[in-house]
């Protein structure tokens, strides 16, 4: 599968500002509901309740906790507190005291405490919390009205505002999530293909602009003595210039993979262009090729940093497989600042092979010079993709 650019990253990122939040809009969608005490205030006002000033102080009561309890039922944090469990309780207790004491229309204030509870709690506190109410409501109907009918009613009412209320809002909330979880995908990809993009770039241009260099120098050095040899040389530099160009095209695509053979026959002519006896040597099975673009990486890095840090006369590229793994090695008899001075390449390529379940050390000689080591196992592509 081709990795994702960053242009088709940035345009397929969500745009929060075209995206309204699922069911209600804001709490102010439960206030409503409060409706459903009327046939309660209606007894109050007509003085059909005994004590209507105790009916009236406990609706106002009620009304006010439930208020302030829905209006957080969009935050999270807001609503996890002490002063919610505070007001369900208040509410808890003027709802038990109304429904058993009057009936009738007051049965209505546990549909209302459940969907307050609905909005608020979560996980088996809400399951442990609707179940009682809706027994509550069920036994409170039967007794105080004699009837089979509201004590359905009033129970039915109370189970459903609570869990659905409850559903509505839980989906709600993973639906946000879900979108946020996307926008933040979206990101890494962006900075995946961004860091992925400035490692190549470096390799590339690092591995040419030396070889380059190393080129010119000898064109300049033989024009004086043999022209015929210079101009060979200044033919290599351009053809290395078009073969850098045709590799930054494909870096910015997405879409390069290197050869290991034809790294390693690069790694000969730039070691030799510079004056470093290349010994390359190879036994054992050819790595797959996912494994053999990743070791063609450390090969063109470590020959970068041998011809431009080392000082070194020798370079020693070693690459033997087996049927688990492949071990690279190249070691130089340079300063002990060659084939793996630190720097961007390299970590890149340490974390890269990280990525592929591999591995890499580097690190002076005793005996003076560099060396780097890469171990991969034979499944580094199965690896990666899967990282990937």
């Amino acid at each position: 599968m081709a990795p994702v650019t960053t242009s088709e990253s940035i345009r397929r990122a969500p745009r929060r500002s075209r995206q309204r939040r699922p069911g209600p809009r804001s709490a102010y969608a439960f206030l409503p509901w409060l409706l459903l005490g009327m046939g309660a205030l209606s007894n109050v006002v007509r003085g059909e309740t005994p004590n209507p000033w105790v009916g009236g102080i406990g609706l106002l009561v009620f009304n006010s906790l439930y208020v302030s309890v829905v209006l957080q039922a969009f935050d999270p944090r807001a609503r996890d507190t002490w002063w919610t469990y505070a007001a369900l309780s208040g509410m808890a207790a003027v709802t038990y005291g109304l429904a058993i004491g009057y009936g009738g229309p007051w049965l209505a204030l546990f549909p209302l405490l459940s969907l307050a509870v609905g909005t608020s709690l979560r996980g088996r506190r809400l399951a442990w919390t609707v179940g009682v109410l809706t027994c509550s409501a069920a036994l409170t109907g039967a007794w105080r009205d004699t009837d089979a009918w509201s004590a359905v009613t009033s129970g039915y009412g109370t189970l459903l505002s609570g869990l659905v209320t409850a559903a509505i809002l839980a989906l709600s909330e993973k639906v946000l999530e879900l979108r946020e979880t996307r926008e933040e995908l979206a990101r890494t990809a962006v900075d995946q293909e961004r860091l992925r993009f400035s490692r190549d770039l470096h390799d590339l241009l690092g591995h040419t602009m030396s070889l380059i260099v190393v080129k010119s120098e000898a064109a300049r050095r033989l024009a004086a003595v043999d022209l015929d040899k210079a101009l060979a040389q200044i033919t290599d530099i351009e053809t290395v210039g078009r073969q850098a160009l045709t590799e930054i095209r494909e870096a910015v695509t997405g879409y390069r993979e290197s050869s290991l053979t034809a790294e390693l026959d690069r790694a000969r002519d730039t070691l030799s262009s510079a004056g470093v006896e290349p010994v390359v040597r190879q036994s054992g099975p050819p790595p797959a090729p996912v494994t053999g673009a990743l070791l063609a990486w450390v090969v063109r890095e470590a020959v970068t940093n041998v011809v431009r840090h080392s000082g070194a006369t020798t370079c020693r590229i070693d690459l033997a497989g087996t049927a688990d793994s492949t071990r690279l090695t190249v070691t130089d008899n340079g300063r002990g600042e060659g084939a793996g001075s630190p720097g961007s390449g390299l970590r890149g390529l340490k974390e890269r092979l990280a990525q592929a379940g591999g591995s890499l050390e580097s690190g002076p000689e005793e005996k003076g010079g560099f060396r780097v080591v890469v171990t991969l196992p034979a499944d580094a592509g199965a690896a990666q993709q899967s990282v990937g």
